[in-house]
């Protein structure tokens, strides 16, 4: 983003010597439109960024998917194929939520952007660009919270866990979750909020900023608080998961079969993961359009408002990582892969005997080595 400080150095020099003359008007046009033209105009370093960053995302869902489907294919404990099952509509998403939003923004990137005076225009593809984004920044919220509380079930209750969750199940609420973050981004169709150009004019999201009504602020708070409790649960769950598992190793038996908590340390510490991506990425935002919209409304931005821009931009440009990051938690967090770094830290530490044994090869059955492997 540039600003042209010519035309405010000038701008007060032209009216107070020539107030009212067509040669000053005319010199203020021109300076305003140079303004407008360097406010807006991306630049190559930007455009290569989008570039990298959507191959970047694109290559590790398609390896995270991979690996996941992989696994579900040779899985047949139920608990972890349910996980597995959520994992892969999460990277689906991700990887979805990635290839839209991010050529739509592309292309207005190579189109030069939209000028700051049309920034409040409604087009079509502002709308789609905006509920788009909403709509693929609810679902990995929504879709986190709904593993985290699965695993807690599972982890404290597996009784009642085998009992209640099932794969069609598991289906039904897959639907739910991505028909409520339709609904929610669908509002603005409703005159019930709306979608806007943000700064620099290359992409859209929820109206934050300028001529804020009640709305506006009420679609504000319902997306950032899905989102912030979202995460709020996701914490909760994956803490009682922690725990629970921790105590469980605790009080364990040193002859207690222990493949089937070693399957849960590995999911509950994928969620951990996910849970930590989305807190880092997603919170900026969420918080930053809440302050945004309510100092807005209030009237109380005054020369702040091109630093709550600012904000706004970083925290999307923060979000997008979300779905680079998030295939990432599957790619290196596997049983596999963990043993290994078990392996070279006991080596160099020079540990024989720790918690963290249960990740040894040798605590394995062989059927349970052979499936890992397969994973």
């Amino acid at each position: 983003i540039h600003y042209n400080s010519t035309s405010s150095l000038l701008r007060p020099r032209l009216c107070n010597d020539s107030e009212g003359s067509v040669e000053a008007k005319l010199a203020l046009d021109v300076l305003s439109q140079r303004e407008n033209f360097t406010f807006v105009r991306p630049t190559t370093s930007g455009i290569i960024i989008v570039v990298l960053s959507m191959t970047l995302g694109i290559v590790s869902n398609i390896v995270a998917l991979f690996i996941l489907a992989n696994a579900y294919t040779f899985q047949r404990r139920r608990s972890k194929a349910t996980f597995l099952l959520f994992a892969t509509s999460l990277v689906v998403t991700d990887f979805i939520g990635h290839l839209i939003p991010g050529a739509l923004v592309l292309r207005l990137y190579l189109s030069g952007g939209v000028r700051p005076e049309d920034h409040s225009s409604t087009d079509g593809m502002c709308q789609f660009l905006g509920g788009s984004m909403v709509f693929f920044g609810l679902c990995p919220l929504f879709l986190g919270c709904a593993m985290a509380a699965e695993r807690c079930l599972g982890v404290t209750k597996p009784l009642l866990h085998s009992s209640l969750v099932t794969t069609t199940r598991t289906k039904v609420s897959l639907c739910m979750i991505w028909l409520a973050a339709l609904s929610v981004a669908l509002l603005p169709c409703f005159q019930l909020g709306s979608y806007t150009y943000q700064d620099p004019g290359t992409w859209c999201f929820i109206k934050v900023l300028n001529d804020i009504g009640e709305v506006d602020v009420a679609f504000v708070v319902l997306f950032s608080g899905l989102g912030l409790t979202s995460l709020a649960v996701a914490l909760v769950c994956n803490t009682i998961s922690g725990l629970t598992l921790v105590l469980a190793r605790m009080r364990r038996r040193p002859r207690t079969h222990p493949s089937a908590n070693s399957h849960d340390i590995e999911m509950v510490v994928q969620l951990l993961g996910i849970m930590i991506t989305s807190c880092i990425c997603w919170s900026p935002l969420l918080v930053y359009g809440l302050m945004s919209v309510l100092h807005s409304y209030t009237g109380s931005t005054g020369e702040d408002l091109f630093t709550y821009k600012t904000l706004m931009l970083r925290g999307v440009r923060l979000a997008t990582w979300n779905q680079i990051l998030d295939p990432w938690v599957y790619i290196l967090l596997r049983r596999t892969v963990l043993r290994k770094i078990y392996l070279i830290a006991k080596c160099q530490a020079g540990l024989r005997s720790s918690v963290l044994g249960r990740w040894e090869p040798t605590s394995y059955p062989s059927s349970d080595k052979n499936q890992v492997d397969q994973v």
